[in-house]
């Protein structure tokens, strides 16, 4: 009787051991399954979500093939409840363990905006405008609501903002990029205001990103900005006119085709430097750390013309007779072409 009894117990044992195995193979089988995905797809974790919801949307969406053992997982895989908010990449390549450590790891998907050296603020907003997965809270807002908004206090936001790339978190919005862009272009125009030359005819950090606006606008030499700024520091210090044509354009706005006639050059705009003395009131432009540097510590020379070499940089004089000469080597170059 007692061997029988041994006999059950064990046979009992036996099979509640093969049960467990069973369940665990099953949930292991579940956890470790490859995501049923076609391509990177996008996931957001709110708050208040738990491992359950998770399994629940990987299930309702067909990520994943269910399984009557998914309330245990928990039980053998506690790791996995320590979720985090945000939004996350699933990538096919992933199994579905391997998903929820990413969602436990917190890495957010980071998606990126671009904006080039020498753009402006209205194709800055063109850009946010078009921002996949960016709160758009300045479409409904002018210039100087947005410039309270961040605490700055020109109203005119040209200049204002360091042009590189960003990175932003779904949820994230244009006043957080523009934020951290006017934090950026803060920091490289002081450090670079501290290492300025002595005896610039530049009063303040402001007038010199306004001149590195209009270096940035006049070459994409690099070996040429210390040189354009030279030109522009010269001038400014014996007040020669500026005489540069971006500012023209600028001062132009929506007018601009393409062309800059005599009548645009004698027309009184603020930013016309043909007529107006000295520097444009704001920045034409978004300029870049190495404009800003060239404009406070341009190039010692003695050039006050400069004109397109029609080879990709520019021809430097110092007196008008040569660079009357550039203009008309440029021209033929120019008409050799057609």
């Amino acid at each position: 009787m007692l061997k029988k009894f041994l006999l059950l117990v064990i046979i009992l044992a036996a099979v509640a051991v093969g049960g467990f195995v069973h369940v665990k193979n099953s949930v292991q089988d579940f956890v470790n399954q490859p995501l049923n995905l076609e391509e990177p797809t996008l996931i957001t974790v709110e708050r208040g979500n738990s491992l359950n919801t998770l399994m629940a949307t990987f299930e309702g969406n067909q990520w994943i093939e269910p399984t009557p053992f998914a309330e245990l997982v928990r039980r053998f895989h506690p790791e996995l409840t320590q979720i985090k908010v945000g939004t996350f990449e699933l990538k096919p390549t992933m199994t579905f363990k391997e998903a929820i450590d990413a969602v436990i790891e917190g890495k957010e998907y980071q998606l990126a905006i671009t904006f080039i050296e020498g753009s402006t603020f209205k194709e800055w907003r063109e850009q946010f405008a078009n921002a996949e997965y960016l709160e758009h809270k300045t479409l409904e807002m002018d210039e100087k609501a947005i410039a309270q908004e961040l605490g700055i206090e020109h109203e005119r936001l040209e200049g204002l903002f360091l042009a590189e790339t960003y990175h932003y978190s779904v949820g994230d919005s244009d006043l957080d990029v523009l934020k951290r862009a006017n934090r950026k272009l803060n920091k490289v125009l002081s450090e670079s205001w501290e290492q300025r030359q002595d005896k610039l005819p530049l009063k303040n950090e402001y007038e010199a990103l306004i001149l590195a606006s209009i270096i940035e606008k006049e070459t994409s030499v690099p070996s040429e900005r210390e040189r354009v700024a030279s030109v522009f520091v010269n001038r400014l210090n014996i007040g020669m006119r500026l005489q540069t044509d971006p500012t023209v354009i600028y001062g132009m706005g929506d007018r601009y085709d393409g062309n800059i006639r005599k009548k645009d050059l004698r027309e009184a705009t603020p930013y016309n430097t043909y007529v107006i003395n000295g520097l444009p009131p704001t920045p034409i432009a978004m300029p870049g750390k190495a404009s800003i540097m060239a404009s406070v510590n341009p190039e010692d020379s003695n050039y006050l013309y400069f004109v397109a070499s029609g080879t990709g940089g520019h021809v430097f004089s110092k007196n008008l007779r040569d660079h009357n000469r550039a203009v008309q080597q440029y021209l033929k170059q120019l008409r050799s072409r057609k």
